[in-house]
């Protein structure tokens, strides 16, 4: 991707879980993804977001979309397409997608589970991480789509 078609600012990334939300950026030039919060779900995390966006000033929110293995949406899937929507119309500032989640919590506990990590410390960090892989696989597209077109 050419400098010119790299638009400037960060994404942000949410996993949103029924217990935990993952949160992930990319660094300034939007070339890589870090995990950097877990927010609990069950609480008011709207304080936080608008925090976090405030923070690195977002071109983008990225929202993991669940879907089933065969690719189709579930219940899940329909609760962050009316969660998009809301804060859409909250924060109309800010720009919106979903990407696919598919596997990344999965692959965030296993690679969890190979550093030895215990128990307790991959509760707390597999959200963050789920939203890390969810953030880099949308960047790794953008940039194979671009790299398609040249």
């Amino acid at each position: 991707m050419t400098e010119r078609q790299k638009p400037a600012g960060r994404v942000i990334a949410l996993d949103i879980g029924s217990v935990r939300i993952g949160v992930a950026v990319t660094d300034p030039l939007g070339l890589f993804a870090q995990g950097i919060a877990v927010w609990r779900a069950d609480e008011d995390w709207r304080p936080k977001f608008e925090e976090c966006a405030e923070r690195y000033s977002p071109r983008l929110i990225l929202l993991g979309m669940p879907r089933r293995t065969n690719g189709v949406w579930g219940p899940e899937a329909q609760k962050i397409e009316e969660l998009t929507a809301e804060l859409r119309s909250s924060y109309p500032h800010l720009r919106f997608e979903t990407w696919d989640e598919r596997y990344t919590t999965v692959i965030a506990e296993r690679a969890l589970l190979e550093g030895d990590v215990s128990r307790k410390k991959r509760r707390e960090r597999v959200d963050k991480i789920a939203a890390a892989l969810i953030l880099q696989s949308w960047l790794e597209a953008r940039e194979k789509g671009a790299q398609e077109k040249n």
